[in-house]
């Protein structure tokens, strides 16, 4: 397949909707294996950690290593540790990740934090939860978001995530938060490392035109967006670039990059 040597990604929406395999997806995915492609699942799904991930996607019928898998609440508490070593952190998030924020304090109920973990958004983002939060920060508590997504497809339709309530909350702040998931680069970079893997040799295939695929390509990556997932026509038409390449579906990147070879 040519000069690239590593393929990056996404989970939701591009290899599965709600942990059913896209079709063709599992296939597409043994077809990169066979051809001895490095393999790196770049997520920024906040409701599992990686284990679960990995057996989600093993009983979709893909075959995936937990040490393949690179989550935004793994990265989270890497920078936490770099950055805020010791900290008592409010965590809001729906879903499980405790076992990727393993290492990180989390503060008692209630108690003012020294840093907010702003995750995958669920139900737990009432009125209260996310006004608590604004109330903290604006008394100077950092802000730490996994990820700025503003939807994310289930098999229920789209659902308004984290990104939705994040950017009112940047507004009413007057400041940015650090965001540590999908579109950050060391995210990105994490996964080449792992892989030693260049940018070059890379290729980042999501069906988020802005935090996926334009994210991966300012850092040097191929970016492939699939019609598939959360893709809209709308949303591209609108995106801060084009894509270098757009498929239908991830069971079309085997052959994209024999194309490119």
């Amino acid at each position: 397949m040519g000069s690239i040597r590593t393929v990056l990604i996404d989970i939701d929406g591009v290899l599965a909707v709600s942990w059913q395999a896209l079709p063709g997806a599992p296939q597409a995915l043994d077809r990169l294996r066979a051809a001895g492609l490095g393999l790196a699942f770049v997520t920024n799904t906040t409701s599992r950690d990686r284990a679960s991930i990995a057996a989600a996607l093993v009983d979709a019928g893909f075959t995936v290593d937990p040490a393949e898998v690179f989550t935004a609440p793994a990265m989270a508490a890497t920078y936490l540790r770099q950055h805020h070593p010791g900290a008592r952190c409010h965590v809001l998030n729906s879903g499980d990740i405790s076992t990727d924020l393993a290492g990180v304090t989390l503060a008692a109920p209630g108690e003012r934090p020294d840093v907010i973990v702003l995750g995958g958004a669920g139900p737990e983002f009432s009125y209260e939860a996310v006004n608590q939060v604004f109330a903290w920060a604006t008394a100077g508590v950092p802000l730490v978001a996994l990820h700025r997504n503003l939807f994310w497809r289930t098999g229920a339709g789209l659902q308004l995530d984290t990104g939705a309530y994040l950017h009112g909350l940047e507004q009413a702040l007057g400041r940015p938060a650090v965001v540590v998931g999908k579109p950050a680069a060391e995210f990105f970079a994490t996964a080449l490392r792992a892989l030693g893997s260049r940018p070059e040799e890379a290729v980042m295939i999501g069906d988020d035109v802005e935090h996926d695929v334009l994210a991966a390509a300012r850092h040097g990556l191929t970016g492939v967006l699939v019609r598939t997932g959360k893709f809209r026509s709308d949303t591209l038409a609108a995106a801060c670039g084009r894509p270098d390449h757009v498929i239908d579906s991830f069971a079309d990147l085997p052959e994209l990059l024999d194309g490119l070879g």
